[in-house]
């Protein structure tokens, strides 16, 4: 059965960098620091905050310097099946 949701993915995306903002400004790194120390781009970390609009690259240099790299690892580890022929297939 497939679980519904009802946000659109550039509304999840939003959420996600929203989610990341919170953690940077929790642990008190200005925009340009993180930028500086991940390596990205200042502009690309700003767009990320504002639009949720970021390469996958980019995301994982932000988890790792925010020690969030466990959050990207484990993406997708967790699938669910939603018929027989997807286990057999």
């Amino acid at each position: 059965m497939w679980e519904y949701i009802w946000e659109t993915p550039s509304e999840i995306d939003l959420e996600l960098a929203k989610r990341v903002q919170k953690i940077r400004k929790r642990k008190k790194i200005t925009q340009k620091e993180l930028s500086e120390r991940c390596n990205v781009s200042y502009g690309s970390l700003k767009k990320f905050e504002q639009t949720g609009e970021i390469s996958l690259r980019s995301l994982t240099k932000i988890a790792y310097e925010l020690g969030l790299i466990n959050e990207i690892k484990n993406l997708f580890t967790s699938s669910t099946y939603n018929s027989i022929e997807e286990i057999t297939g």
